[in-house]
């Protein structure tokens, strides 16, 4: 399917009547840096929240912005579709020196600032449980390492990174994909991510509240879904498997990282593990009842042989619907 990058006389009057207003122009200008909530643009421009809701209700009819409920919360961006890219370009001729945007964007870095003391203090609060566990197996940067090195260095068009925490796999691969999307179910997490990607001014990237057994997006729409370090907190793994099954283009790839099977009990009291590991061949049937191939295996092992260190393993499948006429190879199975 041809995604829709043009627009007739009428939508772009449409869009243009939206956007031909002072607050309007001052939201746009705000939304093409970042995602606002209605709180956030009713402290950057000083108006009511009802005068602030009506005028990002009519952008939002005109298709000029998306609007994307996350609990009591709503989170504004200008849209993908052209209407957006519009949006854009007016903005983009907009003088840098324009007292009133200056201003509003002052206001919006001081608000940015606060937002990101606040993600800071609490991944402060949750990091003495989160360094216990990556004590227990390979660098995480020798694990990113594999992750890149299994997916190639060839650019793709969308990602998606299921469980996405603080966003670290949004900005591992930043240089690879065209947009991408982090879901996660934690409203404290998402905080840490969004400030994340603002500070690393990743703005073709996104965050959302969602839950990876029932994803909000359209199905076969991305090129790459990676689930890192996720299944093992699951009851359902193979149901989340199946959802992000569901997301790939065909011929997408799925990369998947958890650990291999374990004995430490005590991840599941102190960390919330439900499961302790997962063996390969599990994994590769969960895989084949998708209408996936696993092309690679990779297991990073600890330098050290102790029974208390965790290998991380790296699952790479394929979604097979378009490849019909190669004869399947057999999957590779790599040690770090």
């Amino acid at each position: 399917m041809t995604e829709r990058n043009t627009l007739s006389v009428d939508e772009t009057l449409a869009a243009l009547r939206a956007v031909g207003e002072a607050t309007r122009i001052r939201l746009i200008a705000l939304l093409a840096q970042n995602e606002l909530t209605v709180k956030d643009a009713t402290a950057i421009l000083g108006q009511s929240q009802p005068r602030i809701s009506r005028h990002l209700k009519l952008l939002a009819e005109a298709d000029v912005i998306q609007r994307f409920p996350e609990g009591s919360w709503v989170y504004y961006r200008l849209s993908d579709g052209p209407e957006g890219a519009l949006a854009r370009d007016v903005v983009a001729r907009i003088s840098n020196e324009d007292a009133v945007l200056a201003a509003d964007q002052e206001r919006f870095q001081t608000i940015r600032k606060a937002k990101a003391e606040e993600a800071a203090a609490f991944f402060a609060g949750r990091a003495l449980t989160w360094d216990r566990e990556r004590s227990l197996h390979v660098l995480e940067a020798d694990v990113e390492a594999a992750m890149r090195n299994a997916l190639g260095d060839a650019p793709f068009q969308t990602f998606l990174d299921l469980g996405t925490g603080t966003g670290r796999l949004l900005e591992v691969f930043a240089d690879q994909y065209v947009s991408a999307l982090g879901v996660d179910a934690s409203h404290d997490m998402l905080s840490v991510a969004r400030a994340n990607l603002s500070k690393a001014g990743l703005n073709n990237a996104q965050v959302r509240h969602g839950d990876v057994y029932a994803l909000n997006v359209p199905p076969k729409s991305f090129d790459v879904v990676a689930i890192h370090q996720v299944l093992h907190f699951l009851d359902d793994p193979a149901r989340a498997l199946a959802e992000a099954a569901r997301a790939l283009r065909p011929g997408g790839r799925l990369l998947i990282v958890d650990f291999a099977p374990h004995e430490l009990e005590f991840l599941r009291d102190r960390h919330a593990h439900r499961r302790l590991g997962f063996a390969s061949e599990q994994m590769e049937r969960w895989l084949d009842a998708l209408d996936l191939d696993l092309e690679k295996t990779t297991d990073l092992v600890p330098g050290e042989a102790d029974d208390s260190k965790l290998t991380v393993t790296l699952w790479l499948a394929r979604d097979r619907r378009i490849i019909t006429d190669v004869p399947a190879q057999n999957s590779s199975r790599e040690v770090a």
